[in-house]
């Protein structure tokens, strides 16, 4: 090996050989900016047949979110034990004046559409009677209600369905879930292909010195573009747990970072996934609101019959019999109908006792390093091999130019 002849080349080129680990840094950073940016974005696919891109977390909304809210589930929120905190009497007090509002509105819709001339000719007092005797009544049927959702919590709401659900629906949020509670990860793995590039560029730069190979660009990129997303995604999880390397200790960013994932994850989980509202909403449209609307149902129509025991008779046969059925399930429907303006009322209290940030927090705390891994892994472990052959396909191409410039 002539090494005069390769001193001689490197003082002629020093300009070439200077510049390979700094572009191979650029090509370390450019790699992995186009790897995170591609698993968030587009939201939509974007492109002809199956010639096009769709980021990789809004292509896997439900297997994203189902393998998230799985977990949230199952091991940091337990809705029975949730609901539980919602005090029943105090709901009920919340409640008081909607409701009172409400029983006045249906009662008289009620009296109006099915004995009108009844109602119309009897005294104010008298009705203001009926309806107090019902607003009376109204509360004990709320706070039974509760006590009754409470226990059988799970008969009526299925978490996981509602949280998957507002997930698909608003992709932005997936992905503000994932990106918010990762975010110092993705800076790292950007960073980290500055640092490993510009290693790997020393190594080029050597092997360019004794092969002057022009394939030596073009696969030292396209190494740097694959090694680098490989390495910096390996480095966010594993290890699990503390160990040292060559005396220097390290640990996966992901699993050190524990205490602060948590609050962002709990605030995030609180502010955008697990409000009263959107809980609310799952309660009243989701897969099991039938039942709630069947508990709803039963106990009006008893509070009718109820209000109604001793004159039962005397108010069947003016209306009919026909014509009482259709008055409990009409009572029911409109009750139903308000449901969702009522619970608005208490949504601030609610928030309060269910406390949900609170307690994703102690949870995600007492989570196994392999459970913890979940809150973000599956989010890179079944396409992370795309995300790496394109950093590497990237890297190659840029290794090809920089053949180009320098031959040319």
């Amino acid at each position: 090996m002539d090494w005069r002849a390769i001193l001689d080349d490197f003082g002629a080129n020093w300009h070439i050989y200077v510049s390979m680990p700094f572009i191979a840094a650029i090509i370390g950073y450019i790699t992995k900016r186009a790897a995170i940016e591609m698993m968030f974005k587009p939201l939509e696919f974007v492109g002809v047949g199956y010639l096009g891109w769709q980021g990789v977390i809004p292509r896997n909304s439900h297997r994203m979110a189902s393998t998230a809210m799985e977990l949230m589930t199952t091991n940091l929120i337990d809705p029975k034990e949730i609901f539980a905190r919602l005090d029943p009497k105090k709901v009920t007090e919340e409640l008081r004046e909607p409701i009172s509002r409400a029983v006045d509105e249906i009662t008289r819709e009620l009296l109006a559409q099915y004995q009108p001339n009844l109602w119309e000719l009897m005294p104010q007092q008298a009705q203001r009677l009926v309806l107090s005797r019902v607003q009376a009544e109204a509360p004990r049927i709320v706070e039974k209600l509760m006590r009754e959702l409470s226990a059988n919590i799970e008969d009526v709401l299925d978490v996981k369905d509602m949280a998957v659900r507002n997930l698909v629906r608003d992709k932005a949020m997936l992905n503000r879930l994932i990106r918010d509670t990762a975010q110092p990860e993705m800076r790292f793995i950007a960073m980290s292909g500055v640092y490993f590039g510009f290693i790997i560029g020393l190594i080029q730069l050597v092997a360019w010195a004794l092969t002057k190979n022009p394939w030596i660009m073009p696969i030292f990129g396209g190494l740097t573009g694959w090694l680098t997303d490989w390495l910096a995604l390996k480095m966010i999880f594993f290890p699990r747990q503390p160990k040292k390397f060559f005396g220097v200790g390290w640990q996966g960013m992901f699993q050190k970072r524990r205490m602060e994932v948590a609050h962002d994850y709990g605030d995030l989980i609180a502010k955008e996934i697990l409000t009263v509202r959107n809980v609310m909403e799952a309660v009243l449209t989701g897969p099991k609101s039938d039942r709630l609307y069947a508990m709803i149902q039963r106990e009006v129509q008893r509070s009718i019959d109820t209000q109604t025991s001793i004159a039962k008779p005397f108010v069947v046969a003016a209306v009919g019999s026909r014509k009482y059925q259709e008055m409990k399930h009409e009572a029911a429907r409109k009750a139903i109908e308000r449901i969702p303006d009522t619970l608005r009322h208490v949504e601030t209290y609610a928030t309060d006792a269910l406390d949900i940030r609170n307690t994703i927090i102690k949870q995600i705390q007492q989570l196994t390093p392999l459970q913890y891994e979940g809150l973000l892994r599956p989010a890179f472990k079944q396409d992370e091999w795309k995300l790496i052959a394109v950093g590497a396909i990237i890297g190659f191409l840029v290794g090809e130019l920089q053949v180009l410039l320098v031959l040319h």
